[in-house]
C-alpha cells in the first residue's frame, strides 16, 4: 500500500512518517513544484521550480522517503528527475506521447493519473507508451471521471480492469472527490467522504491510495476543499490496514 501525503512543515511530516511506519505502510511524499493547473490565473502556483524542487529532495533526505511531483512539459521531466523517485502525468495530460516518453526516458518510475476524459480500458495506450521506452516501471492512478459540469464519480470495476495491464492501480481518494469549475473560480469538493472512496478502494484490491492532508485545510494553498484534516490520518490508515488484512486472511 502506498500513501501520498502532501506535507506541510517538518513536525507534521514526522508524525506521518511514525503513523505509516508503526502500520507497516511504505509512504511516498507528493509535493507540487509548481501548480500548473488552477481555476484562476490568480491562485497560488508556487514558489519557483528550483527553490520548490530542492525542498522536495530535502524532506526525501531528511525524512528517508521516495517523493514525487507532477511534470507538465517534455522538458521538465528531466529536470524533475534530478530531484524526485517518480514522476507523475497529471490527469489532463495522460495522452501526451512525447510527455510520458519523456518521463519514461528518465528511467524513472512513471505515475499516470487516469484523465476524467478516459475509460479504464483506453489507459492500456499511456502503459505501452512507457514500456515501448523500455521502462516497465509504470503505474496507475484513478481518480473518478466526469460526471456532468461539476462533479466527478468513481466507477470501481476499472481498478480490476487496469490492474489486468500487469501495473499497479492507486487511488486518489482526494482529487476524486473535486467539484471543479464552480462559479467562484476555486474547486470545491466533498472531504467527508475521503474515508468511504478509501476503504472502498482497498476493499476491491487498489495497491495503494493517494491522500491529501493538512492539519488545517481551510489554510491550504490548493485543495483546500479536498484535504483531510490529519488528526483524521492515522485512524482512516487503521481502518484501511485493517481491511486489507481481511481480505489476505
Amino acid at each position: 500500500m502506498c500513501h501520498r501525503v502532501r506535507n506541510y512543515g517538518n513536525g507534521h511530516s514526522r508524525k506521518k512518517k511514525r503513523i505509516t511506519s508503526d502500520l507497516k505502510i511504505p509512504y511516498v511524499f507528493k509535493g507540487s513544484y509548481r501548480k500548473a493547473n488552477r481555476s484562476s490565473i490568480h491562485s497560488f502556483t508556487g514558489i519557483g521550480d528550483e527553490k520548490a524542487l530542492k525542498i522536495i529532495r530535502k524532506v526525501a533526505e531528511n525524512f528517508d522517503l521516495p517523493v514525487t511531483t507532477d511534470i507538465h512539459t517534455d522538458e521538465e521531466a528531466a529536470i524533475a528527475a534530478e530531484y524526485v523517485d517518480i514522476l507523475q502525468i497529471p490527469a489532463f495530460l495522460c495522452r501526451q506521447t512525447s510527455l510520458i516518453a519523456a518521463a519514461a526516458n528518465t528511467g524513472k518510475v512513471v505515475n499516470i493519473k487516469k484523465g476524467q476524459f478516459m475509460s479504464p480500458e483506453s489507459m492500456i495506450h499511456a502503459v505501452h507508451k512507457v514500456r515501448e521506452c523500455n521502462n516497465e516501471k509504470v503505474m496507475l492512478t484513478e481518480r473518478g471521471n466526469t460526471f456532468g459540469y461539476q462533479d466527478l464519480v468513481v466507477d470501481f470495476r476499472g481498478i480490476p480492469v487496469m490492474q489486468s495491464f500487469g501495473v499497479p492501480i492507486i487511488m486518489d481518494c482526494t482529487h476524486s472527490l473535486q467539484q471543479p469549475n464552480q462559479p467562484s473560480g476555486v474547486t470545491g469538493g466533498k472531504p467527508g467522504l475521503i474515508g468511504t472512496i478509501a476503504k472502498a478502494a482497498i476493499a476491491v484490491g487498489a495497491d495503494g491510495i493517494f491522500l491529501e492532508t493538512h492539519p488545517n485545510p481551510s489554510e491550504a494553498k490548493s485543495d483546500a476543499a479536498n484535504m483531510l484534516p490529519l488528526a483524521q490520518l492515522e485512524a482512516l490508515l487503521i481502518k484501511l490496514v485493517n481491511i486489507r488484512q481481511a481480505l489476505v486472511d
